[in-house]
């Protein structure tokens, strides 16, 4: 007898409880949270408005989001896996594995590499620093720099992708 799996449930960086707000509210808070997070970080809404579902499965086409898991809550209400950024396959130019260095070691490493760099050109950071998510987001905001894509590749181990403009 064959064995089925369920898939697996992906690891939230933030949960916004909606639970007992009117549609189009969820939506719009889950976008605000959204607003904040890096690409290839997931919000964990719960709402129990009816009309979330159809609220929601309409949204990748408009948004660059992705509904990655949806499931029934014991207690009231269904929780939505959602996905900043769908999944891409990048190839970068250079890759930079500083797993062991800590802040702000990771980033003055990439930062001397994205130097000798071309424009248009991607380095993938590798990084287990604790502070690396929040040192990535504010180093690209106040650089040239686009952040393509950022994922948790194992728990406390973050893979960015980052492009020189």
């Amino acid at each position: 007898m064959a064995k089925t799996t369920r898939p697996a449930r992906p690891k939230p960086h933030v949960t916004l409880d909606m639970k007992g707000a009117a549609c189009p509210g969820p939506l719009l808070g889950a976008k605000r949270v959204l607003d904040e997070l890096l690409p290839g970080e997931v919000l964990l809404l719960i709402s129990d408005c009816p009309a979330s579902k159809d609220d929601l499965a309409s949204w990748p086409r408009y948004a660059d989001v992705e509904i990655l898991k949806t499931e029934k809550r014991p207690r009231r209400g269904t929780a939505y896996y959602i996905r900043k950024g769908k999944e891409q396959r990048i190839s970068p130019n250079a890759v930079l594995d500083v797993r062991g260095t800590t802040c702000p070691g990771p980033v003055i490493e990439a930062k001397k590499l994205l130097n000798r760099m071309r424009e248009g050109e991607v380095l993938r950071l590798v990084s287990d620093c604790p502070g690396i998510r929040a040192d990535v987001r504010s180093w690209t905001k106040a650089t040239n720099l686009e952040l393509a894509d950022a994922r948790e590749s194992a728990p406390g181990e973050f893979v960015f992708h980052i492009r020189k403009r």
